[in-house]
């Protein structure tokens, strides 16, 4: 029997893996593809910006693949095996803070899908702009090591001189990875799929104790903050809280995204952030959909109340919406 390809796409928090996965699935809209996304938080965000290509996209929030619903990664998997549908590959879309180990792990100790998928290829996303401080994070440090194909991204955003240290400090940690320099993801699929890049053996040399159990612990201090309001928000004032919130705490805030319920618009509001930086525009109309605001927002000593109080600070008041 032919052995089901699978691709993981990794990377630290913002880095542009859902870009990545976006075009991807653009690209290869002919074909079959099972998607799986994890999420770090309880309210998943990146599955809804999934560009609408196929209807077979697995949801896995509130934990890392990696350790807490690693054994629902396995049961996705497994249920994709035996839907009987033709599938022509898997990507699998890991959590920012996820060690790509675990996940590797189970695609090697599980007898099920040791016999019946193969592991094409592990792609990291690096985020050029930010890498110097996620890699004062273990897991950064290890989604780059384990590496087959390296993209260096958002290299529009900072120097030929950054790019050439960034790309000799990927090589210290990995040096028989690819290193491609990108911007927004942009990179032919053809440069991504059907590598045949894994090897276990190269693997073992860089974590021996792969082929056992193991428990992947995460920083402590980081934290994810999951946010709803069903009311809808002043664009100002939001836009003005998260501008304050940047500069007071931006270099705690590892990630943030969301999508918005601005009132009086018939689309849905995109941004996402990493530490001072932060990105939006206008998403999706909200038609057939519930038009609720859901934010997260991951990173270190995190004040949930504080920032609850903040975004129902944004709630349009009922006069000023008419009513």
């Amino acid at each position: 029997m032919k052995k089901l390809k699978a691709t993981i796409l990794t990377g630290f928090l913002g880095s542009g893996k859902t870009t990545l996965l976006n075009r991807l699935l653009s690209e290869r809209d002919g074909e079959r593809i099972a998607v799986i996304v994890n999420e770090y938080g309880e309210v998943g965000i990146d599955g809804k910006l999934v560009v609408e290509t196929t209807d077979d996209v697995v949801e896995l929030n509130n934990g890392c693949i990696c350790c807490t619903v690693r054994d629902d990664l396995i049961d996705a998997l497994h249920g994709i095996l035996q839907s009987g549908r033709p599938f022509d590959r898997i990507v699998i879309e890991t959590s920012g803070l996820a060690d790509p180990a675990p996940v590797i792990q189970s695609f090697i100790l599980d007898e099920v899908l040791s016999q019946r998928v193969e592991l094409d290829a592990i792609i990291t996303v690096v985020d050029a702009q930010h890498v110097a401080q996620q890699l004062t994070q273990d897991e950064a440090v290890e989604q780059i090591g384990f590496a087959d194909l390296i993209l260096l991204n958002k290299t529009d955003l900072v120097t030929d001189a950054d790019i050439l240290r960034t790309e000799n400090k990927i090589r210290q940690l990995n040096p028989l990875a690819r290193i491609v320099n990108t911007e927004a993801c942009a990179i032919s699929m053809d440069d991504v799929l059907d590598l045949g890049a894994f090897d276990l053996k190269n693997i073992l040399s860089i974590e021996p104790s792969i082929l056992e159990d193991h428990e992947h612990e995460h920083d402590q201090s980081i934290t994810c903050i999951a946010l709803r309001e069903n009311q809808p928000l002043d664009p100002a004032g939001f836009s003005g809280w998260l501008n304050r919130l940047v500069q007071a705490r931006g270099a705690d805030i590892l990630r943030m995204k969301g999508i918005v319920n601005f009132a009086g618009e018939a689309r849905r509001y995109v941004f996402h952030g990493v530490h001072m930086t932060l990105e939006g525009r206008p998403g999706k109309p909200w038609i057939g959909d519930p038009r609720q605001t859901a934010v997260v927002f991951i990173g270190r000593d995190l004040d949930e109340a504080e920032l609850r109080r903040g975004l129902e600070a944004c709630v349009l008041p009922a006069s000023a919406l008419g009513t």
